[in-house]
């Protein structure tokens, strides 16, 4: 019997993410988002008590842009969601991808000892994670003709 092989979030996480203060704007924090490939940023806690926030790029879409306000006037705490769902970087990527697909969601952060270690999406967990356990999985069909 075959063991069955796991690609964890950890493998396929983006590691370089944004991090902003809930007070700022929104022209503020995408001024200085680096990270654009992670469509997101994190929003800091306020405490060791508190939890994390995301705004999502969508988020500024639909609720600033598409509704013509300001983004000079547009706290980041007005449009971020919180609490948010976090992933572990050791849990398994189908679970991950099973829990995005409950939930809706399209990325998470990932979060390790409090603290925000990496940013995954469906998208990473697609093309990063399954194509990587596809190749895991394929049997050495090419080693036994020989």
């Amino acid at each position: 019997m075959s063991e069955r092989k796991i690609c964890r979030v950890r493998q396929v996480m983006k590691e370089k993410f944004d991090v902003v203060d809930r007070m700022a704007t929104v022209r503020d924090a995408l001024l200085t988002m680096k990270h654009v490939d992670t469509k997101c940023l994190i929003v800091n806690k306020r405490n060791e008590d508190d939890e994390f926030g995301v705004l999502l790029i969508s988020d500024i879409s639909r609720h600033v842009l598409a509704q013509g306000r300001s983004p000079d006037r547009v706290n980041v705490y007005e449009i971020m969601a919180k609490p948010i769902i976090t992933v572990e970087p050791d849990m398994d990527i189908r679970h991950c991808a099973r829990l995005f697909a409950r939930f809706d969601l399209s990325r998470a952060p990932v979060v390790e000892g409090g603290h925000v270690v990496g940013i995954v999406s469906f998208t990473d967990l697609v093309l990063k994670g399954f194509v990587e356990l596809e190749s895991i999985d394929e049997p050495a069909e090419a080693e036994d003709m020989s």
